[in-house]
């Protein structure tokens, strides 16, 4: 630390407030720190971190994040560890406020849910040994930071070509945003079972949706609008199925019998729809699990096998949807 001090041009107190997250230290001076620390590849020993794993959402407005959150919660009780939660507010990126409380409590580790740390960020948790993952990042991961996903390109391509087995060639697909790597695995799935069955992808049926109830009801609305209508409808998530749902209600439609419908990832009410859903299933409470093990085990000195875990999808058959009407 007195080396750090003496290159920084500071106090080695200085240092140890940088370090450990505290106030009263001006913007450039932490800057000037945390550059010197990065450049020497700092890493903090000795002191037990809080038996704490810090989980990050972008928002808890689903029960996609009580899964991840039931699977996290799970691993932290057997290793006697607590939880602590917090919601971003839609926003990707935590603030500065978050960075300088979970610096100053040093948990076991943070797991960051649908969220990105900036590179500074995640400097600032590696000099002071604080393990990093991410699951279902939103960009590409650095090489270096270990992350959790699911298989979207063989899901979306499972629910695509389950609709097309069922004869159905006028086939919609909403996705997300197409930056968000696991929504354009996703989108990319549904494209290459269309390609291999040589069924040519009409532009007009592939919309870029919000992955909530309102973006399936909106979009699903337009679909069912067109000249020539979709007769199946692929979604990006449960959510926006819901508001297909809702979309062929207001149009006078019936599912499956007018449309045929699929959801992604498989919460608890997609069975409790009117008619049950037909979705892929993502091990969303097993993602947390693997998220956490990984946590440990990097906060235990333990070299992971690997970086990038990516747990299976299963297509899940259920009433919405059947054979597309003949003309």
């Amino acid at each position: 630390m007195a080396e750090i001090a003496h290159l920084a041009g500071v106090s080695a107190p200085t240092v140890s407030r940088v370090l450990n997250g505290h106030a009263g230290v001006a913007l450039a001076t932490r800057q000037r720190v945390e550059a010197v620390l990065r450049e020497h590849g700092y890493r903090r020993r000795g002191n037990e971190p809080a038996a704490i794993i810090e989980l990050v959402f972008h928002a808890l407005e689903s029960l996609w994040a009580l899964e991840i959150i039931q699977g996290v919660e799970q691993v932290a009780r057997e290793h006697e560890l607590a939880v602590v939660l917090t919601e971003m507010q839609g926003r990707l990126t935590p603030g500065r406020a978050w960075t300088e409380q979970v610096l100053a409590r040093r948990p076991t580790g943070v797991i960051a849910v649908f969220s990105e740390l900036t590179v500074q960020q995640q400097s600032q948790l590696a000099v002071r040994s604080i393990p990093l993952v991410v699951l279902d990042p939103t960009g590409e991961p650095l090489h270096q930071t270990p992350s959790v996903g699911a298989t979207n390109w063989s899901g979306g391509m499972a629910a695509t070509r389950h609709l097309l087995d069922l004869g159905h060639h006028r086939i919609a697909m909403l996705s997300g945003p197409t930056q968000w790597p696991c929504c354009r695995a996703r989108l990319d799935g549904y494209r290459a079972a269309m390609d291999a069955a040589g069924v040519p992808v009409d532009p007009d049926l592939v919309r870029v949706s919000t992955l909530y109830v309102e973006g399936g009801l909106r979009d699903g609305t337009e679909l069912l609008r067109l000249p020539d209508p979709p007769t199946a409808i692929f979604t990006a998530n449960d959510l926006q199925a819901l508001g297909v749902y809702e979309a062929a209600r207001r149009a006078g439609l019936r599912i499956p019998d007018d449309l045929s419908v699929v959801g992604f990832d498989d919460l608890s009410f997609t069975q409790w729809a009117g008619p049950p859903m037909t979705t892929v299933r993502q091990p969303l409470v097993q993602m947390g699990a693997a998220a956490a093990r990984m946590i440990i085990a990097l906060a235990d000195g333990q070299r992971l096998e690997q970086h990038r875990v990516e747990l299976a999808t299963t297509l899940v058959v259920r009433e919405s949807t059947a054979p597309p009407r003949q003309a």
